[in-house]
């Protein structure tokens, strides 16, 4: 069955770096647009970053110049590169696919920015 698993989250200081991890299995992952998705407490999900089946990437302007979304689809793995991150950027990280969210979404990834 299909399964989105995200790992690499954690607890980092303001101005620190993670790398998230994706693994996507049930699905010829080549041929999807994946996303990564976040959630704040008391907040609705968005959309933090998407990347086609190519290699063209766009980002929510709360994050453009700081993440970096990559995939590998021999892996069937999806990442993202967060650096200098803020308090604000604290949420649960989910992966799905870039535009309809179409997949059960897996349980995420906690990152908490904090000193």
């Amino acid at each position: 069955q299909v399964q989105l698993v995200e790992s690499g989250g954690g607890l980092v200081q303001p101005g620190g770096s993670l790398r998230l991890s994706c693994v996507a299995s049930g699905i010829i992952f080549r041929l999807y647009n994946m996303g990564w998705y976040r959630q704040a407490p008391g907040k609705q999900r968005e959309l933090v970053a998407r990347i086609s089946t190519g290699v063209s990437s766009d980002y929510a302007d709360s994050v453009k110049g700081r993440f970096t979304i990559s995939r590998d689809n021999a892996k069937n793995t999806m990442y993202l590169q967060m650096n200098n991150l803020i308090p604000e950027d604290t949420a649960v990280y989910y992966c799905n696919t870039g535009f309809s969210a179409s997949l059960p979404w897996g349980s995420g990834t906690q990152v908490t920015v904090s000193s």
